[in-house]
């Protein structure tokens, strides 16, 4: 799938998020190694660090995780929360964010390479920019160039071929 085509990484529709993502990244994340670091140089996205100085807790957003209802359109009013971390990490973050109400997305397959070998990730775990693709597609938001700096970006499009096709 090429950009710019319908269903392909690159969105018809120019649809954007009417709130920003706020991305929560764990002080020992490494930022050589973390998929959303290009993100920072994109408007509509807010980095916090992770442990917060002072909870914020903000309202009128949704939390991507496991566990909660299926991401749907009807969330596009709200605002999208997301961890960023190994899951190990991500895990003990979701404590200070419990209030914010979870939302799970539809089974895409990840390419990023996981190689740890004290834990087991989530058979359905994503890297952190393929959980924000997947959930900027499930609302109905552009996809523009998201991927652009993802170095797995074309396995990842091509492992979900079929996805991106619906």
């Amino acid at each position: 799938m090429q950009e710019g085509l319908p269903g392909g990484e690159g969105s018809e529709s120019l649809k954007l998020p009417s709130l920003p993502t706020i991305i929560v990244v764990h002080h020992k994340e490494r930022r050589s190694k973390c998929t959303v670091e290009p993100l920072r140089q994109r408007g509509g996205f807010e980095f916090w660090n992770y442990p917060l100085a002072s909870p914020r807790i903000p309202s009128n957003y949704v939390r991507l995780g496991l566990g909660g209802p299926l991401l749907s359109p009807h969330d596009c009013t709200q605002g999208l929360l997301v961890l960023d971390g190994t899951w190990r990490w991500a895990e003990k973050m979701e404590s200070d964010f419990a209030e914010v109400p979870i939302r799970s997305l539809p089974t895409w397959r990840t390419a990023y390479p996981r190689n740890s070998k004290l834990f087991e990730d989530p058979d359905q775990g994503l890297a952190t920019i393929e959980a924000i693709f997947v959930a900027y597609r499930q609302l109905g938001y552009s996809t523009q160039g998201l991927l652009d700096q993802y170095y797995w970006k074309q396995e990842f499009l091509r492992l979900n071929a079929t996805l991106l096709e619906q």
